[in-house]
């Protein structure tokens, strides 16, 4: 696969054909058909996820096999790669962050720790992440998958500013679901479990988009264990119970409140490492996008169309407005003085009035 250019390269903002006072812009109802158009070609578009999981996981691992995977069906996916802070990128990125933010240079120049980098790095791409975007569209008859690698800073996700427009974004173009990786060794441990699924739903509930419980690392240990946890919160309390603290008593309580959480989630379990799980995987994506296509499509929709009356009902008051004051000033403004040397009647009575005085004076 040929590499593609960085997006600062490729994407070159476009001068507008129709200037501010041309009048020839698109109307509303014309905005609101071309809306219309796009989202009934979503069908037809590259299924996006987006690999979010905590630091260690097997974010970049995982990417690097489903990678290979699909370039073993001859049909390779459109890579993009958030991680600013990744020193050896072990696949092909056809969008690298890295080409267009330097995270240890945002460090230096804003005083930051790495963290702080990292978080302030994704923020500064978000701005042009619309570029990405367009990349992607032109991209979008030649590929089936766009996989986005993300950082281990997972807080982009559940606060900042930056993950909120790169879901958005991905979501109002794209079938857009989203894969929450998780350390299926370090998952033994009922704390830790309970802590990704705390994650998994602050992800859920901010993006609302399909997710899917990625358990990667199957091989070092298999993820049954943590499936009968989730199916069965009775199997999860008897193992809690063999250490009783606050933190297990915690862990209880949240078990019964996320019980239905687990009833409508998606589960696959992969190993980065040999490749087992990949087709399970892919199979679990497609049924995400049905979600997508079912039930977030038609929410999109009734958003857009929703936006559009707005903006009509805006325009209307506008020009009834601008009428309402073209009537009662009777067409006409008031004069402007423009320049200085063009005074005003006003003025020039002043002026003389103060060279009188002081002719008086002497």
């Amino acid at each position: 696969m040929a590499e593609e250019p960085p997006a600062a390269e490729q994407a070159q903002c476009q001068p507008c054909e129709d200037g501010p006072d041309s009048g020839a812009g698109p109307g509303p109802s014309t905005a609101a058909a071309a809306a219309a158009a796009s989202l009934t070609k979503m069908e037809d578009m590259p299924t996006v996820a987006i690999v979010i999981g905590m630091a260690g996981s097997g974010k970049t691992s995982l990417m690097q096999r489903i990678n290979a995977y699909r370039h073993a069906k001859d049909k390779p996916p459109y890579i993009i790669n958030l991680d600013p802070a990744c020193t050896n990128l072990p696949y092909e990125a056809n969008v690298d962050i890295r080409d267009t933010v330097d995270y240890k240079n945002v460090m230096k120049e804003y005083n930051l720790g790495p963290n702080g980098g990292i978080l302030t790095a994704s923020n500064l791409f978000a701005t042009r992440f619309d570029q990405v975007v367009n990349l992607c569209e032109k991209r979008a008859k030649d590929v089936d998958y766009i996989m986005v690698d993300t950082p281990g800073q997972i807080e982009i996700f559940t606060w900042s500013a930056s993950g909120a427009i790169v879901t958005e974004s991905f979501a109002s173009t794209f079938p857009t679901c989203v894969l929450f990786v998780v350390d299926t060794p370090r998952a033994q441990n009922p704390q830790a479990f309970m802590s990704n699924m705390l994650q998994a739903v602050s992800i859920l509930y901010k993006t609302r988009l399909p997710l899917i419980i990625v358990f990667n690392k199957i091989d070092v240990v298999r993820h049954e264990t943590m499936l009968g946890w989730m199916e069965d919160f009775d199997k999860f309390h008897a193992v809690i119970d063999e250490n009783s603290t606050f933190a297990s008593d915690l862990s209880r309580s949240l078990s019964l409140v996320l019980d239905e959480f687990y009833k409508n989630l998606r589960v696959a379990g992969v190993s980065a490492m040999t490749g087992e799980g990949m087709e399970g995987l892919f199979d679990t994506i497609g049924r995400a996008r049905k979600e997508y296509l079912d039930e977030y499509l038609p929410e999109l929709k009734e958003k857009k169309a929703a936006r559009a009356k707005e903006d009509e009902a805006r325009r209307l008051a506008s020009l009834e407005q601008l009428h309402k004051d073209m009537r009662e000033g009777g067409g006409r403004g008031e004069k402007v003085v423009m320049d200085m040397n063009n005074k005003t009647q006003e003025e020039e009575a002043a002026v003389d009035s103060d060279d009188d005085d002081e002719y008086t004076d002497a």
